[in-house]
């Protein structure tokens, strides 16, 4: 991420957490992370949550937060819908007890599995700062699938992997893979 991307994000994150609820909730700071990337690189229409999804959170955990009027567009049903469901529904079903509540496990859910059909690192995807970032969200939520990571597998790869064994399918990339620059060190021909 650029500089001027990292101020602009950091700055997004400051006023999001300026207006938090529980500023010493570790889930409030990962939504605003989270969010305020998507807010700084004015993707907010595309973390994959429906609007009234990215209201309830917001106002779970961020006081008048003013958001832009247009709706935030959905996965359009396409091959990658399915893709979608699939991993939201595998990340819940390892969903640690430590979530705020069901509704941000959901929303949390959503949003990584919509950043799996984007065409970089899972880290970037989100906005976040590097591996570091997605492995501390990705332990603090799902431990028990973060525990099966053995070989330090990149977090897209893994998450693809062990959806296709969940579904009894051979392990392929996440729809956003090929898009990737490191696509060949993930997936080498042959």
């Amino acid at each position: 991420m650029a500089a001027g991307s990292n101020q602009a994000r950091d700055g997004a994150v400051a006023r999001l957490l300026d207006r938090a609820l529980n500023r010493d909730s570790s889930d409030t700071v990962m939504f605003a992370r989270l969010i305020g990337a998507k807010i700084a690189s004015d993707e907010l229409l595309h973390p994959g949550l429906t609007r009234a999804a990215l209201d309830a959170l917001l106002s779970r955990h961020f006081s008048h937060v003013a958001l832009p009027h247009a709706a935030p567009e959905p996965i359009a049903a396409s091959e990658h819908r399915a893709f979608v469901d699939a991993m939201h529904a595998m990340l819940l079903q390892h969903e640690s007890s430590l979530a705020a509540t069901d509704d941000d496990a959901q929303c949390l859910a959503t949003i990584i599995a919509t950043a799996c059909l984007r065409p970089d690192h899972l880290w970037r995807d989100l906005g976040l700062d590097g591996r570091d970032d997605v492995t501390a969200i990705l332990t603090r939520h799902y431990p028990r699938l973060v525990a099966r990571n053995t070989d330090g597998m990149r977090w897209k790869k893994f998450l693809a992997r062990e959806l296709a064994l969940a579904e009894g399918r051979a392990p392929a990339p996440a729809p956003g893979c090929p898009g990737c620059e490191d696509y060949g060190f993930c997936y080498p021909p042959g």
